[in-house]
């Protein structure tokens, strides 16, 4: 073979090997393996729930007493748009500190989030044109408190 040859195989094969998705797929959260899901059973604590399946993905905000374990599995080609190939939730729901409700879902059960970029506007924090060019002069002193001159 000649070094044309052989310097043409490994293009080819350095172009196919770019073809592979393999490499641009990204696995996130931390969803427990299906035989811990199995062992987790109504009326358990959050303590032996911790124990048996880790720590919780999220916790929500505003409902403490719910739980979620997620796992994502998203699909990155060059440029383009990230393409979620799977997705599997699982929720748990306690009161008293004892489950009541366990939830497992895929991408095909729920719809599809679009994250908000608006903006929420707080009170009291829309200064005016000399507070926002001018308030900070008032603080600035060029010699410290206490040096004597």
């Amino acid at each position: 073979m000649s070094i044309k040859n052989i310097l043409c195989a490994i293009l080819v094969l350095f172009v196919l090997t770019g073809c592979n998705r393999e490499w641009f797929t990204t696995h996130s959260g931390n969803m427990p393996t299906n035989d811990r899901i199995e062992k987790l059973q109504f009326g358990q604590t959050q303590k032996e729930v911790i124990s048996l399946l880790g720590t919780p993905s999220n916790v929500v905000s505003l409902d403490r007493d719910t739980w979620i374990y997620m796992s994502a599995e998203v699909e990155r080609i060059a440029f383009f748009k990230p393409k979620e190939v799977s997705r599997d939730v699982l929720l748990i729901k306690f009161s008293d500190y004892k489950v009541t409700e366990i939830k497992r879902m895929t991408e095909k059960d729920g719809e599809k989030i679009i994250v908000s970029t608006d903006k929420t506007e707080t009170l009291g924090h829309n200064p005016g044109f000399f507070a926002k060019f001018f308030g900070g002069s008032k603080t600035f002193s060029p010699i410290a408190p206490g040096a004597g001159m």
